[in-house]
This record gives structure tokens, C-alpha cells and sequence, in this order.
């Protein structure tokens, strides 16, 4: 059975000091939950956030990284710099990056690779616009994405994975995907990850929710059978808000 996993994505929130203080309360509230929880942090914040969770079954990840080894590649980060802070996770194509800093399929594709080759768990995100749903185009969409980004993976690196679906329409507005609407993509992602490796693969692989998952509505969304964990933005930055949908998950 798959291993339930929560990830905030703090964004550009927090200062070391606040920072600080959030991962302490999400660290002495989580306790032994049986769910994978990780936090994404700012990249100045994730060796602070380390040694707040250390030794306990909190996880830290960046946000992003560079598919660079190492040079002359101004304000980016390697992914021997995020190992160094003590972090195991990154995300990867999320829906802010391809929108405001022009990453394409391709870019995630090649920093998917770097991250597994490196020692790192990608969370790659995928998920369409709101016309692409108007239009019907949400499967046709989130296919032609995830075939771009796991192009040429390995099935033992596609089963590594954590995917994300984002449905961009619901990130930050307000507005969330039905239970109904997210089980469905998510069981496309499912068939989709088969005939990219095969049904052992696409079974042990754990595919996220992440637009607009509170509290409120945690328990319903996760309770759907391809659902398997929650991508969360706002509802991360309050460590209460954080644990509820943890606690969902568990």
C-alpha cells in the first residue's frame, strides 16, 4: 500500500527566524504519524529547517535546482548545494516556474534526471490551465507533460518519483478541483505511468494533489483511491492548518 506523503511548498514566505519557528511546530505536532511529511523551503532557510527536523521523520526539500553540476551559472543552486543543507527532496516544473521562468517539459525532464542521478526524491509537478480544462484538454494537456518529463527514465527511477498534480486554475484562487475531478486525473497519471513502465511501477508510484488543499477539505480528496498526499501551498505556512491535513492523510 502506498505510503501517504505531504508536502508544504512554502514558496518566497519566511525569514529564518519564522521559518524557524514553523518547522518547530510542525516537527512537536507531527509526532509518529505514519504519512511522509517534507517541507519545502526558500532555499536560505533550508539548513535552518534541517537542524530543526532532525532525527525526526520530517523531510526537507528545495524548490527547485539546477541541471548543472557545478560553474558559472548565476543565482543557481546544484544539487550537491541542497544535499549539503541536509534536504532529500526538490520540486521540479512546478506550475510558477514554467509560467514566470519559462521552464518548458524539456527543462524538467533534464533536471529530473540530474536529481535522481544525484541522490535527490523529485516531486514533479504537472497540471493544466484553466482553458485547457474549459476546452477538454486536461488529459491531453497533463499527458503531453508527463511524457516530457520522464522521458527517458528508467522504470526504477519513474517508481522513485512523486508526481504532482496541479491543476493551475486552483493554485492560490480559491477555487479546488472536485474530489471527483482529481481522482480522475489522478487515475489518468496512473494509466499513463503504466504504459510509460509498467503496472508494478505505476502502482508503488505516489501521485499528490496540489491545488488548494486545506483543512476543509483534506479529508474528502485524500480519501480518493489515486490520491495519495497533498501538494500544499498557503496551508503550509500555518503550522495548525499544516498538521490538520496531516493528520487527514494519516
Amino acid at each position: 500500500m502506498r505510503k501517504k506523503i505531504v508536502a508544504g511548498n512554502w514558496k518566497m514566505n519566511n525569514t529564518i527566524a519564522d521559518a524557524v519557528a514553523l518547522a518547530t511546530g510542525v516537527k512537536d505536532g507531527v509526532n509518529d504519524s505514519a504519512v511522509d511529511v517534507v517541507l519545502c523551503t526558500p532555499f536560505t532557510c533550508l539548513k535552518s529547517v534541517g537542524d530543526v527536523v532532525a532525527g525526526s521523520n520530517v523531510s526537507v526539500g528545495a524548490q527547485n535546482m539546477c541541471d548543472k553540476a557545478s560553474g558559472a551559472y548565476t543565482g543557481e543552486t546544484s544539487a550537491d548545494m541542497i544535499k549539503d543543507t541536509g534536504a532529500s527532496y526538490v520540486i521540479l516544473g512546478h506550475s510558477e516556474r514554467r509560467q514566470y521562468y519559462g521552464e518548458t517539459d524539456a527543462t524538467v525532464n533534464a533536471k529530473t534526471l540530474f536529481a535522481l542521478e544525484n541522490g535527490l526524491n523529485p516531486i514533479v509537478c504537472v497540471g493544466e490551465q484553466l482553458e485547457d480544462r474549459e476546452a477538454e484538454k486536461t488529459e491531453e494537456v497533463v499527458g503531453t507533460q508527463l511524457r516530457g518529463c520522464l522521458a527517458g527514465l528508467s522504470d526504477d527511477q519513474i517508481e522513485s518519483l512523486v508526481i504532482a498534480y496541479e491543476p493551475v486554475w486552483a493554485i492560490g484562487t480559491g477555487l479546488t478541483a472536485s474530489p471527483e475531478q482529481a481522482q480522475e486525473v489522478h487515475a489518468f497519471i496512473r494509466d499513463l505511468l503504466t504504459e510509460l513502465s509498467n503496472d508494478t511501477v505505476s502502482q508503488n508510484v505516489r501521485i499528490q494533489y496540489g491545488g488548494s488543499m486545506k483543512p476543509a477539505n483534506a479529508a474528502e480528496l485524500l480519501s480518493q483511491p489515486d490520491i495519495d498526499g497533498g501538494l500544499i501551498g498557503g496551508a503550509s505556512l500555518d503550522s495548525t492548518s499544516f498538521l490538520d491535513i496531516i493528520k487527514a492523510a494519516g
